[in-house]
C-alpha cells in the first residue's frame, strides 16, 4: 500500500471519530443514561473520542507530508483533510440525523470543493 493512500485511510479514520466527537454528542440526548449529563460531562466524553482523532491525524500527516518522504504538500494534506471532513460529515448526517436532507446549493458547493482540490493539486 502507498504512502499516498494510507494517509487518505488515516485521514477518513481520523475524521470519522471527529466528527463524533464534535456532533455525536448531539444524539446523546437519545440515548437513556446521557440524558442528565452535564455538558462539562459530555465535552470530557467528546474529548476522550477526539483523542482517538489524534491517534489517525498525527501519523497521517507524518506519512503524508513531502518533507517526510510522502507524497503531498502541506496544502495538499490540508485539502484532503477537508474534503474527507465534508464528505465523512455528510455521510455521519444522513446516517444519525434522519431529517437533515442535501439540497441543491449543498450540491453546487460540493462542486466547488471539487474544483479547489483540482486547482490545488494542479501542477
Amino acid at each position: 500500500m502507498t504512502r499516498g493512500l494510507i494517509t487518505i485511510l488515516l485521514l477518513v479514520l481520523s475524521n470519522t471519530f471527529m466528527t463524533i466527537a464534535w456532533y455525536g454528542h448531539l444524539k446523546f440526548k437519545d440515548m437513556k443514561w446521557f440524558e442528565n449529563l452535564s455538558l462539562v460531562g459530555i465535552v470530557i466524553i467528546s474529548w476522550g473520542i477526539a483523542l482517538f482523532e489524534y491517534f489517525f491525524q498525527v501519523p497521517a500527516n507524518r506519512l503524508g507530508f513531502r518533507g517526510n518522504g510522502g507524497p503531498f504538500s502541506l496544502v495538499e494534506l490540508k485539502v484532503i483533510q477537508e474534503v474527507i471532513t465534508l464528505v465523512v460529515f455528510m455521510g455521519f448526517t444522513l446516517f444519525a440525523f434522519k431529517t437533515e436532507t442535501i439540497r441543491t446549493n449543498h450540491l453546487i458547493g460540493f462542486g466547488f470543493l471539487i474544483l479547489a482540490v483540482y486547482f490545488i493539486f494542479k501542477k
